[in-house]
């Protein structure tokens, strides 16, 4: 078994797959690292997986079951994440909340970077409180302009949660809706070529 210097963690958004988010996982993931992208825990009525499920706009705080369901969430990815070694966690939409969620785990030593893509924070002041205990790392942050399901503001809101915090930070802003760009995949693979 060949030993990894460190694994990127990629989580898909909902009605996503891990399938679905491998190859730009694959595309951005350092030489000599491993990939862990992994399927949410509920299957949605549409196709593919989701992180938790609930009606409400995406905008709205999330009720006490949505909050179970994202901590069933998070046990079940820490019991796919390897047990040593750095990570650089990230994710698309739910997935990329639920990656900010790590940090509030027993893995948030050894992340040395948070990458989110058209996403927010689930609990922005508990994550407010880690980030500040935790020793200033990176974290990327890509929005869509046009983004009607998440608007622009709740990117830029958990983004400066990081730079309150110290943490070096990045903004990608594309034209384009809820999706991930891949005409910035270039700056992506450089910006994680700087967090280990």
């Amino acid at each position: 078994m060949v030993q990894m210097a460190g694994h990127l963690v990629m989580l898909h958004g909902m009605t996503g797959t891990s399938e679905m988010i491998r190859p730009f996982a694959d595309r951005i993931c350092p030489n000599g690292w491993g990939v862990c992208d992994i399927d949410a825990p509920f299957k949605h009525p549409k196709r593919g997986f989701a992180w938790w499920m609930r009606d409400d706009p995406p905008e709205a705080p999330l009720d006490y079951e949505t909050l179970e369901q994202v901590k069933l969430s998070i046990a079940h990815v820490l019991s796919s994440v390897p047990k040593d070694g750095p990570l650089i966690v990230g994710g698309f939409s739910q997935g990329a909340a639920i990656a900010q969620e790590l940090l509030l785990t027993e893995v948030s030593d050894r992340i040395e970077g948070v990458v989110v893509i058209g996403s927010k924070a689930i609990r922005p002041l508990l994550l407010m409180e880690r980030l500040i205990e935790h020793a200033p790392k990176h974290m990327l942050s890509m929005h869509g302009e046009r983004d009607h399901i998440l608007p622009m503001q709740q990117a830029d809101e958990c983004a400066k949660l990081y730079e309150e915090s110290g943490w070096e930070v990045t903004k990608i802003r594309h034209p384009k809706g809820h999706v991930i760009d891949m005409s910035n995949v270039e700056a992506i693979e450089k910006w994680i070529e700087n967090c280990y």
